[in-house]
């Protein structure tokens, strides 16, 4: 009676768990499309939390460990799925190439979902002062400054190797040929149709 009574509620918290994951798995894809709104509430999130930290004019640590995981997740966002020094050229280098479409190591939804998880997690730590660690931020900020140029400044010599661009503004669309309109087959009218007729007539 005793092992009923401790394995009872197990079944009912799984079957919670997986409930809510379910719900939450429903409205994050119910999200995708939603492009704007998305990121326009993942800046919302970013102000709130920049304005948490102003405040409370503490947990530099939490914010520069913070800045360091959306410099790694950048990266993947604008790094090809197959790199070119592995496996080749991903990309058309010459107008004879085949077209192959730009796909990133990291994809658009999921990029922005770790950021507004990130976000998400950094915002709870402030609520705890075991991560306010004291130290002098200009410096934990000029690091990331230095670090962030140094990255993209690799990224970018990275593309222009390579030759690919990672956004797809601007780029050249081609268009499939269009379907030629066939020219209408004249119609006889009706006087034409009867003259046959009065000659027929006229030669009997």
């Amino acid at each position: 009676m005793d092992a009923d009574f401790t394995e009872g509620p197990s079944p009912a918290i799984a079957r919670w768990s997986s409930t809510v994951s379910q719900r939450f798995q429903h409205y994050l894809d119910k999200s995708t499309p939603h492009y704007t709104g998305r990121w326009l509430a993942l800046l919302l999130l970013a102000a709130i939390y920049v304005v948490r930290v102003y405040y409370l004019q503490g947990f530099y640590i939490v914010s520069y460990g913070l800045g360091i995981y959306i410099l790694n997740l950048l990266i993947g966002f604008l790094s090809p799925q197959a790199d070119p020094e592995m496996e080749g050229p991903a990309l058309p280098t010459k107008g004879s190439d085949e077209f192959k479409p730009f796909i990133r190591r990291l994809p658009e939804f999921k990029f922005w979902y770790s950021i507004t998880k990130a976000f998400v997690i950094a915002f709870a730590m402030t609520f705890s002062s075991i991560f306010d660690v004291p130290v002098f931020w200009p410096i934990l900020l000029f690091y990331w400054v230095v670090l962030f140029v140094l990255t993209m400044k690799r990224q970018i010599l990275h593309m222009m190797k390579y030759k690919y661009v990672p956004f797809s503004v601007g780029k050249q669309r081609y268009a499939g040929k269009k379907p030629t309109a066939e020219k209408p087959e004249p119609q006889e009218s009706e006087e034409d149709a009867i003259l046959p007729q009065k000659s027929d007539l006229q030669s009997v």
